[in-house]
């Protein structure tokens, strides 16, 4: 039976690792995802869970200790944001070149300088490239569901890598909704018990990991890593259409939203999503053929199948929350871009960098992106084909 229950995305992030259970948690507190190892804490203090609870000195510590943990064989957790996500960055590579399925829930804030708590994406981007699965929920459901389907993906024998499970600081993390948990049973049957193959404390098995690899051998290891990181894009699907059984809630690589006939589309990941369909209705009234794309699982990078959902879109706007710095182009614009091209496809494309510092996203902010596309149709010029969003220039 389902359980109706009005929690912050933190909250509800929480709940779920109580439910999972897992081994071993090291932590190390960092705003604004500082509230998911507190709820944790209080459900090992209470008995809730079995949970070894680790505190650390820094973030850099804690991801030490979840590859020493997974490696000898634990199901581990962790959770962390911006500043923190950057003093993990040498061991998150190790991480995932050892093959470790650790979940980390990455709550999205700015990274420094100049200093800032609130959301953009800047964390997770900066860390796209390191073989971690990356997954984006748009609100408090999602960010649960996602945690909830984390271990099913990271550990099938297909994939064996670490995810991340995103949700955007303060907008989700801190803010409550309703939403809709499942059984502690139901979670406990769906995710099942840790049975890795080979780990450091396997009796009568001796076992290395992370050992030192020579020229011979570490492009094998990398290539192989790469097809974990592919196989996870089937794996995603298939654990979903598991979940759906028992939620009745359906994920994808990401979400179509009146793209059928779509005309004008945005490509965007995370909370603005739900502003972005508030626009895109608003839009529809007027008779504008509007769309949504929003992405959920960002690595692997679902290529082939978001050139199929753009294939017949004549007017595209990528939204990027973090500056990438190249002056082109953000991250998701990169791999938009990439994905048309490889497809043969050429729409009109504006990149914009917008909600960088929990700048405002309003419907009236994303109207102006799709008056942008209009006035390209218009007119047939495409000008500035990377834009900043609600800025003072």
């Amino acid at each position: 039976m389902a359980i109706k229950e009005r929690l912050s995305g933190n909250e509800a992030v929480a709940i779920a690792m109580r439910q999972i259970n897992p081994d071993v948690m090291p932590a190390y507190p960092i705003t604004p995802s500082t509230e998911i190892p507190q709820y944790f804490t209080n459900f090992v203090s209470n008995g809730q869970v079995d949970t070894v609870f680790i505190p650390v000195e820094s973030e850099h510590s804690a991801m030490s200790a979840c590859i020493g943990s997974e490696a000898a064989g634990a199901r581990t957790v962790t959770a962390t944001s911006s500043c923190g996500m950057a003093l993990m960055w040498e061991v998150l590579h190790v991480a995932a070149a050892d093959r470790l399925p650790i979940c980390l829930a990455l709550v999205n804030r700015t990274l420094s300088g100049p200093i800032n708590i609130n959301c953009d994406h800047s964390d997770a981007m900066g860390a796209r490239n390191t073989g971690w699965i990356q997954i984006f929920a748009e609100n408090n459901q999602e960010a649960y569901d996602n945690m909830v389907q984390a271990y099913r993906i990271a550990e099938h024998k297909d994939v064996q890598l670490p995810i991340m499970v995103c949700q955007d600081g303060f907008i989700t993390s801190h803010a409550v909704e309703n939403i809709t948990l499942l059984e502690d049973d139901v979670v406990k049957d769906f995710v099942g018990e840790y049975e890795p193959d080979h780990y450091l404390l396997k009796d009568g098995e001796p076992f290395s990991v992370g050992p030192y690899a020579v020229t011979n051998y570490i492009m094998e290891a990398k290539r192989a890593q790469l097809q974990g990181l592919l196989n996870a894009k089937q794996v995603t699907l298939d654990v979903a259409k598991e979940f759906e059984k028992i939620s009745g809630r359906s994920y994808g690589l990401f979400e179509e939203y009146r793209m059928e006939d779509a005309e004008y589309a945005m490509v965007l990941i995370g909370s603005a999503a739900g502003t972005a369909k508030d626009t895109v209705d608003a839009l529809r009234d007027r008779g504008i053929r509007a769309g949504v794309l929003k992405i959920r699982l960002f690595r692997p990078f679902p290529a082939e199948e978001i050139a199929e959902a753009l294939k017949n879109i004549k007017y595209l706007a990528i939204m990027d929350r973090c500056e990438d710095f190249n002056g082109n182009c953000g991250p998701l614009g990169a791999e938009i871009k990439s994905a048309l091209y490889n497809a043969g496809l050429h729409p009109a494309t504006i990149n914009y960098c917008y909600g960088v510092g929990g700048r405002d996203v309003t419907v009236e902010s994303l109207t102006s992106v799709f008056e942008d596309l209009e006035t390209v149709a218009r007119t047939g010029s495409l000008g500035d084909t990377y834009r900043y969003l609600s800025v003072r220039e």
